[in-house]
């Protein structure tokens, strides 16, 4: 007896889009500044070879570690597989399915919306204001049921970073009633802006990192939850028995010894300085309406004819992110910072286009 296997699925799966990584998308380039990656790879050596016993749960150098970088305990730390598991596992963990909702202010990261709709939590949005601030009275009128409000700092795609007044004001406004989950995956960019040192005052705060951007590290997908030991010990409960791969682990806490940090750091200043050098380059082109300030590895820039310089780069092996589609963001491209010789590349192709243009 033949069975539509669509129709065993759950009806919101049926109709979810997923998330369209900047891998899924695809292209055929030879110049990737679409997916906020480092654009040269790091060498590691694995040790472990014990690849015949299953992993530790929580790797303890990897958590140690992670713990000294941050200024926290180990016992306020979890790792995972990258930050997108620690942004569902809080919904696991804390969201009734078809009772709880989340909220997020758009534009910013779609996973949070996908992991909402995979489980089946109802989510909220209340979108950012133009300066792209949290509108905290909105929200405060939004806040009736929700149990996570996910705020990503600095945020992706816009490249800024909240207002830490807001932030205050947020987790005044959420004590107890719900959790603020502040998305640091661009931190190391502007580290004075983290909000790790707020986890003594505010116990509903929960703070998602990742090794995946400055750490050079996107193909590992390793990621942190940091947090009170009361939510870590909730999140344990609802985590994968081995999350972490033995290779995973072992290159994950090189990364974190005093060498990787070291060597993190100076790649963010090359490419902050890579940074700097585009935001003075980039307004300078006809092509270009506006050029958003960022404290992170990418660039928000408005153009005049943004599919025509989409794929006019595309057609040339640059591959850029297209956030048309993002609310506010019509005629907005998201351009990661790449090599000095990349973005060079980058404002030949835009300078050509300009000439070929006017």
């Amino acid at each position: 007896m033949s069975q539509n296997i669509e129709e065993l699925a759950r009806d919101n799966v049926r109709a979810l889009t997923p998330y369209q990584s900047a891998r899924r998308l695809g292209g055929n380039g030879d110049v990737w500044l679409n997916a906020n990656e480092f654009p040269l790879p790091v060498p590691f050596e694995l040790s472990q070879q014990t690849l015949n016993r299953y992993p530790e749960c929580q790797p303890k150098i990897v958590i140690e570690r992670y713990a000294a970088y941050a200024g926290l305990q180990p016992e306020q730390v979890l790792v995972s597989r990258g930050a997108d598991e620690g942004i569902e596992l809080v919904m696991r963990a804390f969201c009734e399915p078809g009772k709880d909702a989340i909220l997020f202010c758009p534009p910013t990261y779609g996973m949070y919306s996908v992991s909402a709709e995979t489980i089946g939590i109802e989510y909220r949005t209340v979108p950012a204001l133009e300066n792209w601030q949290l509108n905290l009275p909105a929200i405060a009128e939004q806040l009736d049921g929700v149990k996570v409000v996910y705020m990503c700092s600095p945020n992706n795609p816009t490249g800024n970073l909240i207002d830490p007044d807001d932030i205050r004001a947020l987790l005044e406004m959420t004590a107890g009633k719900a959790l603020v989950v502040a998305d640091e995956a661009y931190i190391e960019f502007c580290p004075q802006a983290t909000l790790s040192g707020w986890l003594k005052t505010y116990p509903h705060l929960v703070i998602l990192r990742t090794l995946s951007k400055a750490f050079a590290l996107a193909g590992l997908r390793c990621g942190f939850t940091l947090a009170s030991p009361q939510v870590i010990n909730l999140l344990m409960k609802v985590i994968a028995p081995y999350p972490l791969a033995t290779p995973v682990a072992d290159v994950a806490g090189q990364a974190l010894s005093d060498q990787g940090i070291a060597l993190m750091r100076q790649h963010v200043a090359e490419l902050n300085a890579s940074r700097a050098w585009l935001l003075e380059q980039l307004p300078q082109l006809s092509l270009v309406q506006q050029v958003f300030p960022s404290e992170t590895n990418y660039i928000l820039a408005r153009f005049t004819d943004s599919p025509a310089v989409f794929k006019s780069l595309w057609d040339q092996g640059i591959i850029l992110r297209d956030q048309n589609k993002n609310p506010g963001l019509a005629g907005c491209l998201r351009i990661s910072i790449g090599t000095r010789q990349e973005c060079e590349r980058l404002i030949a192709a835009l300078q050509a286009l300009s000439v070929e243009r006017a």
